[in-house]
């Protein structure tokens, strides 16, 4: 028999790795010379199938040895970033990082939210949430502070071993009885538009994401001149505002129902990328260069879209419980589907030196959420 508790702190170990993942490249990426700009994309696409792979297998086999997987091809990226000498190479670490980090994101969120019930579920999926941004920020902090990368690479290594080791020791939930498993039932799933729309919300904040921590810190050395290590000390405010949005979220969630929570956050996150842009000096008002600005728009961004993932996933978790793994799953691939195209498009107008796009990409992610929200909700059972 599993132990609540220490489930609890595997998953939120799990995916405080995924945030080192999501933003493994934002801080080296302009380090790493010609052809980097197409390595987001190799992430994007590990992770893409890793989320594909784990809803099946959890759902049927358990989540313990697939969760161990994961986080080993997690350091063998990591390891391979670490020890660059070669592109190709390095294409093949980040898949491998990728696709270890693709199966820690998903497997933690439906692991957290079977073990809860309704009246915890949104909570605990805050509090577990809040670990992404902590996994995020340790990885901003050293990078800021050490300016040889491989060096935070190592330490995070070390780390990850370490929660292996506990994953090794600890139980977890048992798999779905079989005969409540079946690829008909998981393509079943598909016909509910609810399912389709909630995953077509995380389209867009896995796109946010993905070009947020891939590209923030090229946009602000290209449009202000930033030195390197103070353009990648905005990552650590845009994890730091995700974090304190997360921190409070399940009780607010409480006072608010999810949607209203939602637009508030959404919000907030639309105020963030206004004062972005209008601190690059590309439109009419300019601006003069200020850091503090540059900062304070990174943690608003971060705060306002710190919400959708553990909201989405709280209605996700309630309205599919008999196949939750593949229902995170399917979810997550279309959201990551996102990330993949956020990054690809960046990519090319970065290549093009077409940067004062990227506030545009950014304010069209989060008006796209908040119009696909209403519609989403108004197909789900749920009623919050």
């Amino acid at each position: 028999m599993y132990k609540r508790s220490l489930v609890f702190i595997a998953a939120c170990a799990g995916l405080a790795f995924f945030g080192v993942t999501m933003f493994a490249l934002g801080p080296v990426l302009k380090q790493l010379g010609e052809g980097a700009n197409a390595l987001p994309a190799t992430l994007s696409v590990g992770i893409i199938l890793g989320t594909v792979l784990f809803g099946p297998v959890v759902d049927r086999f358990g989540y313990k040895w697939l969760l161990i997987c994961g986080a080993f091809l997690a350091i063998a990226g990591i390891q391979g970033l670490a020890n660059y000498k070669d592109m190709t190479l390095l294409h093949i670490s980040m898949f491998m990082l990728g696709f270890g980090g693709g199966i820690l994101n998903g497997e933690t969120n439906a692991l957290v939210a079977e073990i809860y019930d309704d009246s915890k579920r949104g909570a605990r999926l805050s509090i577990l949430g809040a670990f992404y941004c902590i996994g995020a920020l340790l990885w901003t902090l050293l990078n800021y502070f050490i300016t040889d990368y491989a060096i935070p690479l190592h330490c995070i290594s070390c780390i990850m071993f370490v929660a292996v080791i506990l994953f090794i020791a600890i139980q977890f939930p048992k798999a779905k009885p079989k005969d409540s498993v079946s690829l008909y039932k998981s393509l079943r799933l598909l016909k509910y538009p609810s399912l389709i729309l909630f995953a077509l919300i995380l389209f867009f904040q896995s796109g946010f994401e993905g070009i947020s921590g891939n590209f923030t810190v090229k946009f602000l050395g290209e449009m202000h001149e930033t030195p390197n290590n103070t353009a990648t000390l905005s990552l650590t405010w845009f994890t730091t505002g995700m974090f304190i949005g997360r921190i409070p979220l399940g009780l607010i969630m409480k006072k608010l129902n999810d949607s209203a929570t939602l637009y508030l956050y959404l919000s907030i996150a639309v105020i963030g990328v206004v004062f972005l842009y209008f601190n690059t000096g590309v439109v009419f008002l300019h601006f003069a260069e200020n850091t503090a600005v540059v900062y304070l728009s990174t943690a608003l961004i971060g705060f306002g879209v710190g919400a959708t993932y553990p909201v989405v996933f709280n209605y996700l978790g309630s309205t599919f419980k008999e196949l939750s793994g593949t229902a995170f799953s399917i979810a997550i691939f279309i959201g990551l589907l996102g990330q993949f195209t956020f990054n690809r498009i960046a990519g090319i107008f970065f290549d093009r030196g077409d940067f004062a796009c990227f506030p545009f990409a950014l304010a069209f992610a989060v008006v796209m959420m908040m119009v696909i929200l209403p519609a989403a909700k108004s197909k789900t059972k749920i009623k919050k």
